[in-house]
């Protein structure tokens, strides 16, 4: 029962429940989304039926309930669960208020352009493949991603023994984080924090106090208060009203309106007329508290945060599955594996291209040679009894031509002897050749790849990075005086009478030029 139960509890960790640090994907969430690429499901074609999707994958990868493919492929078409949505879905997927989304077989989906990102390179064996659970097929073991998805969607999983949560974060704070410990690997993970500062979820809302945040960040391990968002308006009648804006992360909005009207029946709180959720698709969150003429808003803002989910804590448990194990990580340890991947998939990638590049200059070669001896390859050709005859003939003619070559010239189009093809050919292979150079070059220096790896990622940022949507509110307690005051060159003079004198450098700068 020991032997089995380890090896059932190793499945689960690893093949089903928790991330694995490099993609920052489940299996699962990589199936659907290589089944979708396989499909041509591109964000440039037309919307394909979700049920289409869903056998795909089950069919092929993933043989488990239709329920679960599904229910992973609508998580990742929703823009209040995903900070960067991953699916573009058309139809019914659900919404805040805990509304279901509609059966698969009505609803239609197609890649996002940031999933594409993640696929990017998947065909010039940048990652492992294996066996599918028929060994019919194969499949990638990680998706070679251009985006920490890991630390920009986050994850959560349960598994035997051990659980993850990992928060969302902004995809341009951490492009800033992952080129800031590019620049220096002996970056300390405080130091990092002034790149990626927070969490940043999909529904917005306040983070309250840092100090969980930046354990959190700098542990692996810590916790996160969010508060959703709202102010007060005051109506034509005179009377104040509420207005919540948004929620925390996951607070479906029609529990949250039920709980705040049970309150108001059970007399916890006092002073709300009415309340209602008039939220919709179009205009977003919005929940109206309307207050009885004696109410101080402020004061029933406080019990809302106190009595409902207004307020709510996420324990901050950053576990991956990193070369085959689950492990804690910190923010330096999620962006290091992350470029140490970032770095084997361009070196990969380099090979591939270099060998494919290797290969056509291999046969241009052979083109070229042949329009050398144009008259005698043709005489020669002419002469032979068989194709197969006709490449020895060409191989053992003397100009330097294996069988590669040989076959090629055979296989060559008339047209390609014409005078402007010739010089296309030529044109071709000293291309080749500069290519072949460069990628071999890039091979050889580290500091070029991570050169490349930087401009990617810079690229990555430009194509997809947008504003912060969770503001960061620090305690009273948290706040040091040194954070209050801009920071600035400045020049301290001394007098011979021992005065001490600070000024900033631009005003010490324009007092020596007048």
């Amino acid at each position: 029962m020991k032997t089995a139960y380890i090896d059932y509890s190793m499945s689960v960790i690893v093949g089903r429940a928790l991330p694995d640090v490099r993609d920052g994907f489940k299996p699962v969430h990589r199936r659907v989304l290589y089944a979708m690429n396989e499909l041509g499901n591109h964000s440039n074609k037309p919307y394909k039926k979700s049920a289409r999707i869903v056998g795909e994958v089950m069919g092929k990868y993933h043989p488990h309930g239709d329920a679960s493919i599904y229910d992973t492929l609508v998580r990742m078409a929703q823009d209040w669960t995903m900070r960067y949505t991953l699916v573009d879905g058309q139809g019914n997927f659900g919404n805040q208020d805990g509304d279901m989304p509609a059966a698969m077989r009505y609803t239609e989906a197609r890649l996002q352009r940031v999933a594409e990102a993640m696929l990017d390179d998947i065909e010039k064996e940048t990652v492992d493949f294996q066996l599918n659970f028929d060994d019919s097929l194969s499949e990638p073991s990680v998706l070679p991603t251009r985006i920490p998805q890991l630390l920009v969607n986050g994850s959560s999983g349960i598994a035997v023994g051990m659980a993850t949560n990992m928060m969302p974060h902004n995809l341009g704070e951490v492009v800033d984080g992952c080129i800031a410990y590019i620049d220096n690997k002996a970056i300390p993970v405080e130091e990092l924090l002034n790149y990626v500062k927070a969490p940043d979820f999909p529904t917005g809302g306040v983070i309250y106090g840092m100090e969980g945040v930046r354990e959190g960040l700098i542990t692996g391990r810590g916790r996160v208060v969010l508060r959703g968002k709202c102010h007060v308006d005051t109506k034509v009648s005179g009377r104040e009203q509420i207005v919540i804006t948004q929620v925390p992360y996951l607070v479906n909005r029609d529990k949250l309106t039920d709980r705040i009207g049970q309150l108001v029946n059970d007399k916890t709180i006092e002073g709300i007329a009415h309340v209602n959720n008039e939220s919709n698709m179009r205009e977003g969150t919005r929940i109206v508290l309307d207050l009885k003429r004696d109410a101080v808003a402020q004061v029933i803002i406080n019990q809302l945060y106190k009595f409902t989910e207004l307020q709510t804590s996420f324990g901050i448990n950053n576990v991956a599955i990193s070369k085959g194990r689950p492990r804690v990580m910190n923010l330096k340890d999620l962006i290091a594996e992350f470029i140490e991947f970032r770095m084997d998939v361009v070196i990969r990638r380099t090979r591939y291209e270099l060998r494919k590049a290797e290969e056509r200059a291999h046969i241009l070669q052979g083109y070229l040679i042949a329009l050398d001896h144009l008259d005698e390859v043709i005489q020669l050709i002419r002469s032979s009894s068989t194709p197969e005859a006709a490449k020895e003939n060409l191989v053992n003619a003397g100009w330097g031509l294996d069988e590669v070559q040989a076959k090629a010239i055979l296989e060559l189009r008339l047209q390609r002897l014409t005078g402007m093809e010739r010089d296309k050919i030529r044109e071709e292979f000293d291309q080749l050749m500069i290519q072949i150079t460069n990628l071999k070059e890039l091979l050889a220096n580290e500091g070029l790849r991570y050169d490349l790896i930087k401009k990617e990622l810079q690229e990555v940022k430009d194509k997809f990075a947008d504003e912060r949507k969770t503001e960061i509110q620090y305690l009273a307690d948290e706040m040091r005086i040194e954070d209050l005051i801009e920071e600035e060159d400045v020049v301290i003079t001394i007098s011979h009478l021992g005065y001490i004198k600070r000024t900033s450098a631009s005003e010490y700068l324009s007092l020596i030029h007048i």
